[in-house]
């Protein structure tokens, strides 16, 4: 039986920049703040951490860096997702030299491939992985959406260990459970359906609200795995008007404005990204304000 690389919370790590590259004493800063405050993991270089407008050579950077400075207190899990196999496949290979535990592997964005093609796509990918793979399934981005079945078609395979689910269609989550083996696990991949994909069956969440309340997103976890969703519940919903507030913009835009506002890294954005509604930004610090986040 395949263990999970985690449970628990994972933060979806975002990526500081200054002008001409990945700020990397700002993301340590960062990164000691995750793991001081009880994260379970760490993904880099996904959707969060902005790793479209990254070149190949700073993901990778980016992944030794943070493998370096964790030195194995929590697992390190890399975005190698691509819409090109053959690309994230040499993704996959380079960030396991790099260090990786394990790999999110999302799927593939514009080509809209078949059910069919997504099996082969993550087959290959696994195929050539030394390191846990774990799905990720967000079809508001990718304009693609796995089905349950072919998540029971890949559960067999050794290197895949489940799938964040990012579809919000809680229907999906109980037909995964259902069709899938116990060793098939399930994270949220948004960080308002974490305790109702836990009660589910679900093993924790890859959060973007994690990189500002590490500390209460590991806790709502901690509350599910033991069984309390009583507890877990009133968190989930005391957590509600942040998680709201952190994507009144596309991510990662609120969440990097919310750590410049916490002085954890420059407010800095790759295009097409850009700066926050000041509209937005203004209610964004009103929130942050109101949970003891900012002054």
């Amino acid at each position: 039986m395949k263990k999970p690389i985690f449970t628990g919370s994972a933060a979806a790590v975002a990526t500081p920049f200054t002008g001409s590259g990945v700020d990397f004493p700002a993301l340590r800063k960062h990164l000691d703040f995750l793991l001081e405050n009880g994260t379970d993991a760490l993904v880099v270089c996904g959707t969060t951490g902005e790793a479209a407008t990254m070149s190949y050579e700073e993901r990778m950077e980016t992944v030794e860096a943070v493998v370096r400075h964790v030195d194995g207190r929590v697992p390190v899990i890399a975005g190698t997702g691509s819409n090109n196999t053959e690309n994230a496949i040499a993704l996959s290979k380079d960030a396991v030299s790099a260090g990786a535990d394990g790999l999110l592997v999302v799927t593939p964005f514009y080509n809209k491939a078949t059910q069919r093609g997504l099996i082969r796509h993550f087959a290959a990918v696994a195929d050539s992985a030394e390191r846990p793979v774990i799905l990720y399934n967000v079809p508001s981005r990718t304009g693609v959406k796995c089905a349950a079945e072919t998540y029971a078609q890949l559960a067999g395979h050794p290197n895949i260990q489940g799938v964040k689910e990012a579809s919000g269609d809680l229907a999906l989550v109980q037909k995964t459970r259902e069709l899938c083996p116990e060793d098939f696990y399930i994270w949220s991949g948004n960080d308002d359906e974490t305790a109702p994909i836990m009660l589910l069956g679900g093993s924790g969440v890859i959060s973007v609200a994690a990189n500002v309340v590490p500390q209460e997103m590991h806790q709502l976890t901690a509350s599910c795995l033991s069984g309390d969703f009583v507890s877990a519940g009133k968190l989930q919903l005391r957590l509600r008007k942040l998680c709201e507030a952190l994507f009144w913009e596309v991510n990662p835009i609120p969440v990097k404005t919310a750590m410049s506002m916490m002085g954890f890294c420059q407010e800095r954005f790759r295009l097409p990204m850009c700066e926050m509604e000041e509209e937005n930004r203004a209610r964004l610090r009103t929130v942050l304000a109101e949970y003891g986040l900012v002054s």
